[in-house]
């Protein structure tokens, strides 16, 4: 009698640490962002105020993402909205600015030939996607920027597509740390010191796992080297300076931008640190909010004292490069999904080559070569690459 056969029990799937599902509201807030991206960048035109592209850029964003996944599940309504603040940053300043009606430099406004960054971000159920990108008030393929603007952008553009190319699975933070620096010098610039790309996951935007561009002696040691995995995601920042050491600093203008910080619990003392420390939790959940979404500037202001003092709150400082130097920026969402790495967020809205002609290109040969591969393999290529390997093996 013959025997019966069975099947091969099937090896277990690993379990993936991000669904489709969550891919899915990734990408979608990443279309909001773009289509959002589009209408700032149409409005930044000379003498456009700062702070009405920044509110604009806010209500967008909450239209954007008011309009999908609005089915309640199991009665409970899906939290979305913002997940970075609109913030425009202007020539010498590197990030975070987005000034109150009450700020000294609310009156604020762009100047033909200013270096503008456009930084913005949405989030569905907990799952941000965050973009930036540097534009030129004023400029086109007529009038195209050039000099020290035009060496900074590039420069920030490039950085940006190798650092992309970079955080695939295996690879090592340090290794983009040290691209992102080498491309910066191909147009004799520098990144911004300390500035830092953090992994994302539902409800976080800065995860324990960092990279960081241009560090000092004691930030190196103090970042720890960390390896990409499947399944993680990463916001990465890349932020140049023209100047000559990337070095950046404090100035005088107000913080508006702040967010909770989920490991610190501290019971707050003060009736009205409670109070706004509340709205917070209610408006904002985890992501960065500015003090503007709050119903009080002023007791939000003083509210807010003494949750920051106790690290319950963090803020989001604005910093400057010196002056007569100029700071483009690029922010890109990335997901390494196991058919390789996928890019949340979509490609910059603004640049192109014929918009920035700078004098120096890129020489390096391996940076060039990097450039030159698409961001996920093909099939055939990455069978290509085994049947080298081992016709390699068999010489």
């Amino acid at each position: 009698m013959a025997e019966a056969t069975t099947d091969a029990p099937k090896p277990a799937e690993k379990p993936r640490l991000i669904s489709e599902a969550d891919v899915t509201k990734y990408k979608t807030a990443g279309d909001i962002v773009n289509d959002v991206m589009k209408k700032l960048i149409e409005l930044c035109i000379e003498g456009a105020k700062i702070i009405d592209l920044c509110i604009e850029g806010d209500k967008f964003i909450e239209e954007g993402t008011g309009g999908v996944y609005n089915k309640a599940v199991k009665g409970v309504k899906m939290s979305k909205g913002l997940a970075f603040p609109t913030s425009i940053s202007v020539n010498n300043t590197v990030s975070h600015f987005s000034p109150l009606a009450s700020d000294p430099l609310s009156a604020q406004a762009l100047a033909k030939g200013d270096v503008v960054k456009v930084h913005i971000g949405a989030h569905i159920d907990g799952f941000a996607a965050i973009s930036a990108e540097t534009i030129v008030v004023g400029a086109s393929e007529q009038e195209p920027v050039t000099g020290r603007k035009a060496d900074v952008i590039k420069a920030a553009w490039h950085a940006a597509e190798i650092a992309m190319r970079l955080v695939k699975v295996g690879n090592k933070n340090f290794m983009v740390t040290d691209a992102v620096a080498k491309t910066a010098a191909a147009w004799d610039c520098k990144p911004v010191e300390g500035m830092l790309s953090c992994q994302q996951s539902q409800n976080v935007i800065d995860g324990k796992k960092r990279i960081i561009l241009n560090p000092n002696e004691t930030q190196r040691r103090d970042t720890e080297s960390i390896i990409f995995a499947e399944d993680e995601v990463y916001g990465i920042d890349i932020l140049i300076s023209s100047g000559d050491d990337g070095k950046a600093r404090i100035e005088d203008s107000r913080t508006t931008i702040y967010q909770k910080d989920s490991s610190v619990t501290y019971q707050l003392k003060m009736k009205n640190s409670r109070a706004v420390f509340s709205e917070v939790q209610k408006k904002a959940g985890a992501f960065p909010f500015n003090v503007r979404a709050l119903e009080d500037e002023k007791r939000a202001r003083l509210g807010l004292q003494e949750a920051v003092q106790h690290g319950l709150i963090k803020p989001y400082e604005v910093v400057y490069t010196p002056a007569n130097t100029f700071v483009a920026a690029f922010h890109f969402t990335i997901a390494l999904v196991p058919a390789g790495p996928l890019l949340l967020t979509h490609p910059p809205v603004w640049y192109k080559p014929q918009l920035v002609k700078a004098e120096k290109e890129l020489e390096d040969d391996e940076l060039k070569g990097l450039l030159s591969k698409s961001l996920r393999e093909s099939k055939k290529s990455k069978k290509k690459a085994k049947e080298a390997e081992s016709n390699a093996d068999d010489a």
